[in-house]
């Protein structure tokens, strides 16, 4: 029996995402979606659970970066109890803010991104993968008394409307550029299908005119 695809319409259906998000998750957290001999996708579904667990992660406050570092974990942490889970998601919340901000440098009258090197980077990520495996293996009842001692319901639900916030934007910004994308391609077809035509009335008015 052969395996079942799904174009992203259809994958967009199920999951119940715009298609310019998936394409905007693909994108953000490189993923491996296969294409068809045409070019298209046609989502797994091994595919198809993997976005269902990203689609889970963000609705519960994760930032796409944060989700990116975690995806090699992604099952155990999806599979976390609530306390575990919001420790993790707070603690890679933080590092991505962190590496983020130590990236960018504001000079008076402009903005200049100062991109980082090959070897700090690959040190970043090593730190991510420790402190993910660390926090799985962390007692519930430690991570329990860490979020009592130290935060806030009204802090949560402030960090989560700013991450949330943020997150909106990009993937607004994202749809525009999707759009735009298309309605250029439809502009380019209109053209074509014009031209098309005028070709066609060009030789039915030679043909006349030998008759």
């Amino acid at each position: 029996m052969s395996e079942v695809h799904y174009i992203i319409s259809d994958a967009s259906r199920k999951l119940k995402v715009e298609p310019h998000v998936l394409r905007y998750w693909e994108d953000e957290l490189h993923l491996d979606i296969p294409r068809n001999e045409m070019g298209h996708r046609h989502y797994t579904e091994e595919n198809m659970q993997l976005l269902k667990q990203i689609k889970n992660l963000k609705e519960k406050g994760f930032q796409l970066k944060a989700i990116r570092l975690a995806l090699p974990k992604i099952d155990q942490i999806c599979a976390l109890d609530d306390v575990s889970f919001y420790r993790i998601r707070e603690e890679l919340n933080q590092r991505v803010e962190e590496k983020t901000n130590s990236l960018e440098v504001v000079k008076a009258g402009e903005s200049k991104l100062v991109v980082d090197n090959g070897p700090k980077i690959q040190q970043f990520k090593a730190i991510m993968k420790d402190l993910i495996t660390e926090a799985l293996k962390e007692n519930n009842r430690e991570l329990s008394n860490a979020v009592s001692d130290n935060i806030s319901d009204n802090v949560l639900k402030e960090m989560d409307f700013m991450m949330r916030d943020k997150e909106e934007r990009e993937e607004d910004r994202f749809r525009r550029l999707d759009e735009a994308i298309r309605g250029m391609q439809k502009a380019r077809q209109e053209v074509a299908a014009a031209e098309l035509d005028m070709e066609k009335k060009k030789k039915k008015s030679v043909f006349r005119k030998k008759k």
